[in-house]
């Protein structure tokens, strides 16, 4: 079983940070208000884990308008909830009041992957550029907005009518929009934002003009995931931090940053990595792994709510279900389906999450752009309508204001706990078993559980008899100081 820093978790329990250390920009799709009854609403989205919040996707349109594809959605969320009584809109009850009032930024995403088709024709022509900017600013003004990001998906890319024109129209259409929302800024009195999200692929970055691009935009952010999917032949991970034993060695996050920085000149300090907080299945032709031969087709069923791309919070709840791994080259954890489930899921957890959160203070980047934080809510129980943790959010903070980083944590790495999932018992091993001063169980939102520890020489028993099905953690405590967390899942 993998090893994950528990001090990370206590954080994520705790909810400790009262502002990010670094830039944080969550994505938060409007379409994701009506999952699990609304559980994600503006009133319940935690804004001290994030600098800036996207909302994501408004539509530019063949003339250069843009419109929303949601207006209920969209009018609750940017202006509030309706006053019915009065007239207008509730205060304090929209995104933007809400993150205004927590220091956070709101940006208006426009774009995406099924809404780019239209971003060629519109940079090719100077009354549709002129069009987009104009409205572009009429958004800020209309939801007091703080800037906007472009989600072209891709500039030259031939499935979503990309030209090689597309690189210089590009830079045309973002220095045109940062004149029109620059005007409106210095209207309300304020600096405005203007950000892309760009692909990871070299040869989507070979179709930008970095030098003038870089000059316009205030954050580069880097969509570093799906690398590798269920359209793949062959299973592996959706977001490598580091290139896996097999695949193209550029798809990685690693390889993509490297790319930007030295190759095209890009400043780090504009570049925010992306950090998926979903997971991609696929179905295997035989039993379940890494790098085996794939259907080419998700798994729909297990992950049905999902389309197949699982959110987090759907990953932990079908955990017993698989078995979990850790790719030790790419560092990222990856699931095997068991008792016959054909599935593989590439994700990432919290300590994957920890390490990219790590690579971000190394590489002095901006920060990290996560598509899309409702999938790192976790509810006290499913369906509950409470909204217990932000493992993954919290995860990254944690670690993006740590002084000393993942270096900094020491103690006893080498230990395994089996069995995974566990029924009744689950047994603790390790090497240096006379170095543990304590050892604990915690829930997956750290909270203590109260079980029958037995301590043998060469192992520690836990019965977890009395416990329902889910995610458990068991914390050692070391005498150096080190602690050292174990996740596993309980199976009924």
């Amino acid at each position: 079983m993998r090893l994950i820093l528990s001090f990370l978790l206590l954080l994520s329990a705790l909810a400790l940070f009262a502002q990010p250390c670094k830039e944080v920009v969550g994505y938060y799709p409007a379409w994701q208000w009506y999952d699990r009854a609304k559980l994600v609403k503006p009133a319940g989205i935690r804004y001290d884990r994030y600098t800036i919040i996207n909302y994501a996707f408004f539509q530019p349109m063949p003339d250069g308008s843009i419109t929303g594809t949601d207006a209920w959605a969209d009018e609750n969320l940017l202006l509030g909830e309706p006053d019915w009584a009065n007239g207008g809109y509730l205060p304090n009850t929209s995104i933007v009041d809400l993150a205004h009032s927590a220091g956070v930024k709101v940006v208006i995403s426009v774009g995406g992957w099924t809404l780019s088709n239209d971003f060629p024709a519109i940079a090719a022509d100077p009354v549709k550029r002129t069009n987009f900017a104009h409205h572009c600013a009429q958004l800020i003004r209309q939801y007091n907005l703080d800037g906007v990001d472009l989600d072209w998906e891709y500039p030259g890319f031939p499935d979503h009518n990309g030209t090689p024109a597309d690189r210089a129209n590009f830079t045309l259409l973002l220095s045109e929009v940062r004149d029109s929302i620059d005007a409106t800024g210095n209207t309300l009195g304020r600096n405005m934002l203007l950000t892309a999200a760009v692909g990871a692929g070299a040869d989507r970055m070979d179709d930008v003009d970095w030098p003038a691009v870089t000059s316009l935009l205030d954050i580069i952010n880097l969509m570093s995931y799906d690398f590798f999917g269920a359209w793949d032949a062959t299973t592996n991970h959706n977001a490598p931090l580091y290139a896996p034993n097999v695949g193209d060695v550029t798809f990685n996050c690693d390889s993509a940053i490297t790319r930007l920085i030295q190759v095209y000149g890009v400043d780090p300090g504009r570049i925010t990595l992306g950090v998926p907080f979903y997971g991609r299945s696929a179905v295997t032709t035989g039993a379940p792994g890494l790098f085996v031969p794939s259907t080419q087709t998700a798994d729909n069923i297990t992950f049905f709510t999902d389309d197949g791309s699982p959110l987090y919070y759907n990953i932990l709840l079908n955990l017993s279900s698989f078995d979990t791994w850790w790719d030790n080259q790419a560092q990222v954890p990856y699931l095997t389906g068991r008792n016959g489930l054909n599935t593989f899921v590439s994700y990432d957890d919290e300590q994957s999450i920890a390490r990219k959160a790590q690579y971000i203070n190394d590489h002095n980047l901006r920060g990290a752009i996560i598509w899309e934080i409702t999938g790192d809510y976790l509810e006290t129980s499913p369906g509950s309508g409470i909204i217990a943790a932000t493992p993954l959010a919290d995860t990254l903070n944690a670690v993006l204001c740590s002084s000393t980083g993942l270096s900094g944590v020491s103690g006893v790495d080498e230990w395994q706990l089996y069995p995974s999932p566990a029924i009744d018992r689950v047994h603790v091993r390790g090497a240096a078993q006379d170095q543990i001063i304590s050892a604990s169980m915690l829930t997956a939102y750290g909270q203590f559980v109260d079980v029958m520890v037995r301590e043998r020489k060469e192992e520690i028993v836990f019965d977890v008899r009395s416990l329902p099905a889910g995610l458990y953690l068991v914390e050692l405590r070391c005498k150096d100081g080190a602690r050292r967390v174990l996740r596993f899942p309980v199976a009924r």
